[in-house]
């Protein structure tokens, strides 16, 4: 590529993007003559790639940590010392999060040698908006190529093996067959890894588009073995299928797949990832595990919400599976399915219909749960323990607890429907095993 080109896809570049210091929270002269804009945030620009995020990481010749102070101070952003032995700090803005480290070595070429792939190995200089990249990086841009700068540089920091899956998925490129050879030998050092870091990478496969392909290679090239020992080739080859049927139900239920992309509970940073469909890939990882599961998001430090949810989505699954019928599932059935699986249902929903169930049985299970009225999917609580005990006079105990489920049950299956028929259906079918009567 010769400089014209690549000063005329620069000053695309920079209209709008990260390399522009008017997208920046901060001033570009508050920063020293020789630093760089390094890392994704150069890479995606000179791909005219957008966020609505900034996630800036600049090298700095000398005092880092102090000029990541004063800027943020200087307009009013948190602060925080990463990593003081080598001098990287973080400034954190409403709209932009905002690294700064010393460069290491003499100078900015020696520092992009350490990195992981020739792409990330260009650093743009705003002040005399020039790039440097003695990788060639720029060329495996174009390329739509994914390599590895040195075999060593991936054996200093062996998350790099797990994010050449991740970055490959997030910008649609192609593995360098060495880059692909040296993962392969390496990928025994990620055991190595903290349980977080490598779950962040993961949780990104899991949540992006081309995620499912790039997930079943990296699993081919021996890079998952050790954290996910039970997954296997099918389970892996689903979650593919899995993303074809989410496009496929959009045109015909965006409400369904709306929620499959929401989460609950539990609000997300940026940079999280987290959705009823990637806990629902999750559990088709983790199904045929002879734990249930449980070890695995263990393993990997899974928040407990979002295990719960894992676990629900399975649990559901479970009993879907050991049911028996012809045409659909019974009134009963589809109660204690609702009830068993909870708000996993919508993961439910999604295994079934890629594991074999037929969309004549679960496409009105669907419909049932996307309607907040329904009273199978969201029987409304007719009666309450108090009802029970003080207008029936009934004792106190477990046996109340089975009693409001018997009561939700017939809700479902149309018997009753408000509480005047909840207590004349209650009075009907007392019986002798059902709590005694006060004295």
């Amino acid at each position: 590529m010769s400089p014209t080109l690549i000063s005329l896809s620069l000053a695309v570049a920079t209209q709008q993007s990260a390399l522009s210091p008017k997208t920046w929270p901060f001033s570009v002269a508050l920063l020293p003559q020789q630093a760089y804009l390094v890392g994704g945030s150069v890479r995606d620009a000179l791909l005219q790639r957008q966020a609505d995020y900034l996630d800036l990481d600049f090298v700095l010749p000398e005092r880092a940590i102090e000029t990541a102070q004063a800027i943020a101070q200087r307009h009013g952003a948190g602060f925080v010392v990463l990593d003081a032995d080598h001098q990287i700090a973080r400034a954190v803005f409403p709209n932009a999060t905002v690294d700064f480290a010393q460069q290491v070595g003499p100078s900015i070429t020696v520092d992009l040698q350490r990195r992981d792939f020739t792409i990330n190995a260009i650093a743009y200089n705003p002040h005399s908006e020039t790039l440097v990249d003695p990788l060639d990086g720029y060329a495996d841009l174009q390329r739509r190529t994914l390599c590895m700068v040195a075999p060593e540089n991936l054996q200093e920091d062996p998350l790099r093996l797990l994010r050449a899956y991740r970055q490959a998925a997030q910008l649609g490129f192609s593995l360098e067959p060495q880059t692909q050879a040296t993962i392969r030998t390496l990928a025994p050092l990620l055991q190595g890894i903290a349980a977080e870091r490598v779950r962040g990478e993961l949780d990104c496969l899991l949540s992006l588009p081309q995620g499912s392909v790039l997930l079943e290679m990296a699993w081919q090239d021996g890079v998952l073995q050790t954290w996910l020992p039970d997954v296997d080739a099918f389970e892996l080859h689903q979650l593919a299928a899995m993303d074809r049927q989410v496009a496929q139900l959009h045109e015909s239920w965006p409400a369904y797949t709306r929620l499959l992309h929401s989460w609950v509970k539990e609000s997300t940073a940026p940079g999280l990832h987290r959705s009823w469909l990637k806990a629902t890939k999750l559990s088709q990882l983790l199904m045929s595990s002879p734990d249930g599961g449980d070890a695995a998001l263990l393993r990997l430090k899974y928040s407990r919400v979002e295990q719960q949810a894992v676990l629900s989505i399975l649990k559901g699954w479970h009993y879907l599976q050991k049911q028996s019928w012809e045409d659909n599932l019974s009134l009963p059935q589809q109660y204690w399915l609702y009830k068993t699986s909870g708000p996993g249902f919508i993961g439910v929903a999604l295994l079934g219909l890629v594991n074999g169930v037929s969309e004549s049985i679960m496409m009105p299970l669907i419909k049932r749960y996307l309607n907040p009225a329904d009273p199978v999917a969201h029987p409304q609580a007719l009666l309450s323990g108090r009802d029970l005990i003080q207008t029936l006079a009934l004792k106190p105990g477990p046996q109340i607890g089975e009693l409001l489920e018997a009561i939700q049950l017939a809700q479902a299956e149309g018997l009753i429907s408000n509480r005047q028929e909840a207590l004349i259906w209650v009075k009907q079918h007392q019986t002798a095993s059902e709590p005694q009567r006060l004295e």
